[in-house]
């Protein structure tokens, strides 16, 4: 095959990575590389990803780089017909990241997690798995950190260092410095000045969208209701109703009946 074996304990080739062969953790097999798009035959060995499919680390490396940089926040198989998210320690082994490999992939994941307006996912602090938030509780626990610690890890979703404190909690941890920065922005943002809605002061300028908690500013022009980016419901950012429940009573450029909402001192969470 033309390999040799680095200081590392992996198995090198020319111009490529290799798998080492005496890992017995891999599951190699004599089959196709399923992710070679571009038929650039690479030489080390097939080993089987948890679906069930083969992969060499090169091959894997680059659909790996594919999705980040199609903005996709989630390791997903290619092979048609097969909806596998794989965790990013599974990629990280089997794709034999280098140091600068692993840095650009979580960099890359994280700035496309933001971006996601479908997910409400964090990197662990613990071992970098992308682990999701599903309740307002920010004690949340790593199944993967938990499996190799022989101990149930559970880490802070506001401030990522490892729970220290009772739980559930909804507002912070005992870790030092452990603050909500959205409720900080919520309680010191200005007040906003619409340029076309009259008769309204004393409405921050900035809002938790009362169905997904995501924090929006209004453009200040036309009228006083805005659509979430990440959720896509219609809301005043005004009294915070649905906006076909304030224009029921009030006029879409004026007042709301039920006044300006207060400031807002919890993040709505979002049940889909």
């Amino acid at each position: 095959m033309g390999s040799n074996e680095s200081n590392d304990g992996h198995a090198t080739c020319q111009a490529e990575k290799c798998y080492n062969p005496r890992d017995s953790t891999l599951r190699f097999v004599n089959t196709e590389d399923e992710f070679d798009f571009l038929c650039e035959g690479f030489k080390s060995r097939r080993a089987l990803m948890s679906c069930g499919h083969a992969v060499t680390p090169t091959s894997l490396t680059n659909w790996c780089r594919r999705l980040l940089d199609q903005g996709e926040s989630r390791f997903t198989c290619a092979q048609s017909g097969c909806v596998y998210e794989w965790p990013f320690s599974e990629v990280r082994k089997m794709a034999l990241l280098t140091p600068e490999e692993t840095e650009y992939f979580q960099k890359a994941l994280a700035a496309n997690a933001q971006k996601d307006t479908h997910l409400d996912t964090k990197l662990c602090p613990g071992c970098s798995t992308f682990v999701r938030k599903e309740t307002s509780n920010l004690s949340v626990r790593c199944t993967v950190c938990t499996a190799k610690r022989g101990r149930v890890y559970e880490f802070c979703w506001q401030c990522l260092r490892e729970w220290k404190g009772p739980a559930p909690r909804s507002d912070r941890c005992e870790n030092d410095g452990c603050c909500n920065e959205s409720l900080k922005t919520l309680k010191n943002c200005p007040d906003i000045t619409f340029e076309s809605v009259t008769g309204v002061t004393g409405c921050p300028s900035i809002r938790a969208c009362p169905t997904c908690g995501s924090l929006v500013q209004h453009s200040k022009k036309h009228c006083k209701s805005i659509v979430c980016p990440r959720c896509r419901v219609k809301f005043c950012f005004v009294c915070l109703k649905l906006a076909e429940e304030c224009f029921k009573t009030s006029k879409i450029s004026g007042q709301c009946s039920s006044g300006v909402a207060p400031r807002q001192s919890s993040i709505p969470v979002w049940k889909k």
